[in-house]
């Protein structure tokens, strides 16, 4: 049995809050809505069930880490792809080969407001995906020294 991994995914709070996600049936959301195929082959290829996931808010006034969630399912296609009224609409996806995916995820626990500052002041986080400029992706990896340091900024 390999370790679990880490990963911080990244959600707008008005799509899917951590309060939201915590407010849900088992505390469990889709990850609907990754169009980008790195993110989508990280969820693809590299996630499993029970790895730790750093619920992170983005696109709002204040970004940052919001709150501590776990990879609760399998991949699976993602629906909103052949929906044309949603905003993830992907009219060049065919259900017979459909291109993007979703797993779902639980969240644990809501956490303080870790600042996106703030963490840029902490040493042991200055190689985070996250921080490094120019990155965009809604999924990255976090090292198991990298999610240590997180967990003790929030203690």
């Amino acid at each position: 049995m390999t370790a679990p991994q880490y990963w911080l995914m990244k959600s707008e709070p008005e799509d899917c809050s951590i309060d939201d996600a915590l407010a849900a049936p088992d505390q469990t959301v889709p990850w609907t809505g990754v169009r980008n195929y790195q993110a989508r082959n990280f969820m693809r290829d590299a996630m499993r069930v029970g790895d730790g996931v750093i619920f992170y808010h983005s696109s709002c006034p204040e970004p940052g880490i919001a709150g501590i969630a776990r990879v609760a399912s399998a991949t699976r296609t993602d629906p909103t792809q052949f929906d044309p009224q949603s905003a993830y609409y992907d009219k060049a996806s065919k259900r017979e080969a459909p291109r993007w995916l979703l797993l779902d995820v639980q969240a644990l626990r809501k956490t303080r407001l870790l600042s996106l500052a703030e963490m840029r002041d902490v040493p042991a986080l200055e190689s985070m995906r996250v921080l490094q400029r120019g990155n965009r992706l809604s999924i990255t990896p976090v090292t198991g020294d990298e999610w240590e340091a997180v967990m003790a900024q929030l203690a």
